[in-house]
């Protein structure tokens, strides 16, 4: 590993020991103070001193006695009997060994905190995001398509709600997860999404991420095994992730799914991604996450671009659209309609939203593909320049250039 992948490592760990932190003191703010403290004397001495064994233990260590220093100094300053008594509970707490199990539910009771329904549905996700797996609130506000400052305000207004209401920090109760899993469903698919396409940066895709969303997901998975949309959300996380790389080529530029080689995607993920479906798919409940398992494993199966089943996963983009409406989702419908029924019509689909989407670059490279394909240059050349408009992370920047200098060619 070099120094260039410490913060990815460094941001990783810090999320799982965050969890334990929060379990640990009981305050959330205190929790993070501790942690980044461990993080930015991480990323100090492991440069000099080397990556430790085990990092999740070294960055738990300082973050640790950060927290009790931080405890100890409130004690001291406020000589309250209450700062003392949390600091004797404190002490035992982190006497405790911690084991893998353990620290997996600190995840568990952080992920369902996050997702109390006292929150709002897009705070709950973003808090997650920040909370658990690190993402910067720029990075989260790129995949929520709103401003930075937005986002923040989103972030701190979770979190402050959590302190108010004093919402739990736990793992509910069987009879209560039903109501919590639909947002706990869709964080996790947003780890997915950051994961496999980067909101910002030089990177087309975040390795981080995606690991970080299967793990996630596989975690939900074994503690609800009989909820068909946690295995819908575990296969569509593992045929994502097991293209990854075939997504860009040695020079780090981005390769479209038409262009990938196939022999390099990872086929024992696949096929898991595939049986763990079809299991789910044999409890007649079917769900938005199951749909994208479905269309994500027969572009896993398919041979070929050209041999890929377009009707099939057509007809499951239109299913997608009736559980889950969403412009998105029209988009990623479009271009499917757009090799079964022709671009015409995949452009009329397009039309419908382009006023709802008209900060997501994804649309305009989309429409811009399409128009090329039909020879109407200038207009294609315009929503390049659309695209390129709305801040891609630094690949899809390189790769739309490159398109609009081919497009004016022609």
């Amino acid at each position: 590993m070099t120094d260039a992948d410490l913060p990815a490592l460094v941001r990783q760990e810090g999320g799982r020991v965050l969890a334990t932190l929060i379990r640990l003191t009981g305050d959330m703010a205190m929790a993070e103070d501790a942690v980044q403290d461990a993080v930015v004397r991480a990323l100090e001495r492991w440069p000099h001193d080397g990556i430790p064994a085990n990092p999740a233990a070294w960055l738990t260590t300082v973050a640790r006695n950060r927290a009790l220093d931080l405890i100890r100094r409130e004690a001291d300053r406020t000589r309250k009997e209450s700062a003392a008594v949390l600091l004797d509970q404190v002490v035992n707490r982190m006497a405790e060994p911690l084991s893998d199990s353990v620290v997996r539910d600190d995840q568990l009771r952080l992920l369902f905190t996050c997702c109390h329904p006292a929150l709002a549905p897009d705070a709950r996700v973003a808090l997650t995001l920040r909370t658990l797996c690190g993402l910067s609130t720029v990075e989260i506000a790129r995949l929520f398509l709103v401003e930075d400052a937005t986002m923040g305000q989103r972030i701190s207004r979770a979190k402050k709600k959590i302190e108010t209401a004093r919402i739990p920090y736990r793992v509910p109760a069987d009879h209560e997860l039903p109501d919590r899993l639909p947002a706990v469903l869709a964080t996790v698919y947003a780890v997915v999404t950051a994961g496999h396409h980067a909101p910002e940066g030089e990177q087309h895709d975040r390795a981080d991420l995606a690991r970080e969303g299967v793990r996630l997901a596989r975690l939900l998975h074994e503690l609800m095994p009989d909820e068909p949309e946690c295995a819908g959300l575990r296969a569509l996380s593992l045929a994502t992730y097991a293209r990854r790389d075939a997504r860009v080529d040695a020079a780090g530029e981005v390769v479209l799914l038409a262009h990938q080689d196939r022999r390099r995607w990872h086929v024992d993920e696949i096929e898991e991604a595939d049986r763990v479906l079809q299991r789910a798919l044999t409890r007649r409940r079917p769900g938005p996450y199951q749909v994208q398992a479905a269309i994500a494993c027969l572009h896993g199966m398919a041979e070929s671009f050209e041999a890929t089943d377009w009707p099939q996963i057509a007809s499951l983009y239109a299913e997608l659209e009736r559980l889950a409406p969403s412009p998105v989702v029209r988009v990623n419908r479009a271009v499917a309609v757009a090799e079964v029924e022709g671009t015409e019509v995949a452009l009329a689909l397009l039309a419908d939203v382009e006023a709802d989407l008209a900060r997501w670059h994804l649309f305009w490279s989309t429409k811009a593909e399409m128009l090329a394909r039909l020879g109407r240059v200038a207009e294609a050349v315009e929503a390049f320049e659309a695209a390129l408009g709305c801040s891609p992370n630094d690949s899809d920047r390189r790769h739309l250039q490159r398109r609009v200098a081919e497009v004016s060619r022609q």
